[in-house]
């Protein structure tokens, strides 16, 4: 990991400018501007001419990755894509060679996974009803061993306050609970060494709580509230400050296994379901309107995950259609459109391989700005993040954990 963040930082060095590119700031070796990770890889490959000719300050330095992206996004070379060789330049800086390795091992399955925002913390959630949180910057050191309570089959989802002091996690069931993480015990027993309060998500509207479950659960980049998804199709907004739910919206028609804030404003949220649509929701409108302020369409089978990057435009999302997708909302349309399909049975992720046939298919509507193939979503819902660091963990359904 410091390896990666040193690597970072030397982009973002260059990014900012805080680096001069004079006879002054010439002092350090040219290499350093392609970091460390590029050497560990042993890959020999280099951008095409026009982004290997560009130069800085007059000089001719090697081309740093932040100035690759840079340069497709003004179309220097023409094409207005990577060529082959681009690709494999920028492969050679962020392909893990270390890896996958086990970071614990637990007597159940890893079923939910994330870093905390600035990458220090690791969360994972198991479904023998263990919570860890891993401290990254100690070697992976175990920093808190959460014993959740009333897990009904498995956590189905975890989110770390933005001051990572507490911690919510959510199963199938309507209350969500929250623990304070920054205790000093390492183990947290539900309700016998620490408490974990009971955030009840049932309102009126719901009429048989029994049936009633949360799905995903995120926290305001302010940690003042709560939006959530949920088995009755509608999303949820819990007030912290007044310990109740502030808000329903009936999103879906089928349940909403996925929901996060777009930014740091908490206007607008997302929300993904198994009907295939991706929605976008504006808070300021629903009073007068009712309805999503768009619809996303292109996956083909239901929503597993989305992740927004922040900056209220684009967000990622991943489907049991064995795809991720990005997607700009500036693309969305007021009414999202359906594609049949034709099955002589009905294909259930948890326990069959995905249709061949239907691997390339495309959605003939499809709004996403781009689609990424090649990984499996079968057994759990597998999820998808934007980060700050270049790594890639993942929740399997095995009881290992494992990071590259």
């Amino acid at each position: 990991m410091s390896q990666l963040a040193k690597g970072i930082e030397v982009c973002n060095e260059e990014s900012s400018g805080t680096r001069s590119h004079g006879a002054q700031g010439h002092g350090r070796n040219s290499g350093d501007l392609d970091h460390e990770i590029a050497q560990l890889t042993k890959l020999r490959s280099e951008p095409n001419e026009h982004l290997k000719k560009a130069t800085v300050g007059g000089l001719k330095l090697p081309v740093s990755t932040l100035r690759m992206l840079a340069a497709r996004e003004s179309n220097y070379s023409g094409r207005g894509r990577f060529s082959l060789s681009d690709r494999c330049h920028v492969l050679s800086r962020y392909l893990p060679i270390y890896g996958p390795q086990k970071v614990d091992k637990m007597r159940s399955r890893a079923y939910i996974s994330q870093f905390s925002a600035d990458g220090s913390l690791f969360v994972a959630g198991f479904q023998g009803s263990h919570i860890r949180i891993y401290n990254v910057d100690k070697g992976w050191k175990v920093q808190k061993d959460i014993l959740a309570k009333s897990v009904n089959w498995t956590i189905t989802d975890t989110s770390l306050s933005p001051d990572q002091r507490y911690l919510v996690y959510s199963s199938i069931s309507p209350l969500v609970h929250i623990v304070n993480i920054e205790s000093a015990a390492t183990v947290s027993l539900a309700n016998i060494t620490e408490i974990h309060d009971g955030l009840d998500f049932t309102s009126d509207n719901n009429d048989d709580s029994d049936d009633f479950s949360i799905f995903s659960v995120k926290f305001s980049t302010d940690g003042r509230e709560l939006v959530a998804g949920s088995s009755d199709g509608a999303i949820y907004v819990y007030d912290l400050a007044a310990n109740k739910v502030g808000l329903r919206i009936p999103a879906h028609e089928v349940d909403v296994n996925t929901v996060c804030f777009a930014d740091e404003s908490g206007h607008v949220i997302y929300s993904g379901s198994d009907d295939h649509f991706c929605k976008v929701w504006d808070r300021r409108c629903l009073s007068t309107t009712g309805q999503a302020a768009g619809v996303l369409t292109g996956h083909l089978e239901g929503i597993t995950f989305i992740d927004s990057r922040g900056d209220g435009r684009y967000f990622i999302s991943n489907g049991k259609d064995q795809s991720t997708k990005l997607w700009d909302i500036r693309k969305m349309t007021s009414n999202g459109q359906t594609f049949p399909r034709q099955r002589d049975f009905d294909w259930d992720y948890r326990w069959m391989d995905y249709p061949e046939e239907d691997r390339n298919l495309k959605h003939p509507h499809d709004q996403s700005v781009a689609t990424y193939k090649g990984h499996s979503v079968l057994y759990t819902l597998i999820r998808c993040y934007f980060s700050l660091h270049i790594a890639l963990v993942r929740s399997i359904s095995t009881p290992d954990l494992v990071t590259p």
